[in-house]
């Protein structure tokens, strides 16, 4: 790769997952951990919410997309990745910020999974009360 050409490089997260995404001008092609979009991701929902950011902007066409990304789930992984796609366009172009925010793309979802607590069976749930 020249190193004349423009590219962005951004982190996105969600829950456990950790996704390095670097924007690079170029087809469109999308590529996660070194594999295809479609080998990575074989379900459809999954593939949409990625892609989401690009088709906000409506630069499907313009970008290439190179991701790395590490902990979590697939549902996980793909957000976080659409979270750094988001971050990248914005740093791209400006312009786009309004748009991309108003969709709540920019704003990362801190929901994580809550803990066990010690002496009961899971983090909500309670041991069943006896009277007698």
């Amino acid at each position: 790769m020249p190193s004349d050409v423009q590219r962005w490089q951004t982190t996105g997260k969600r829950k456990t997952a950790i996704a390095r995404v670097l924007l690079v001008p170029g087809t469109g092609t999308i590529t996660v951990n070194k594999r295809t979009l479609e080998d990575y991701f074989p379900r459809l929902p999954l593939r949409t919410v990625l892609r989401r950011p690009l088709a906000l902007a409506e630069c499907e066409a313009l970008y290439d997309v190179i991701a790395n990304v590490r902990g979590g789930g697939p549902t996980g992984q793909a957000e976080a990745i659409r979270h750094g796609i988001a971050r990248a366009l914005v740093l791209a172009d400006a312009a786009r910020r309004p748009t991309i925010k108003k969709a709540g793309l920019l704003t990362r979802d801190a929901r994580k999974k809550e803990r066990k607590k010690y002496g009961q069976p899971g983090a909500r749930k309670r041991f069943q009360y006896s009277k007698r």
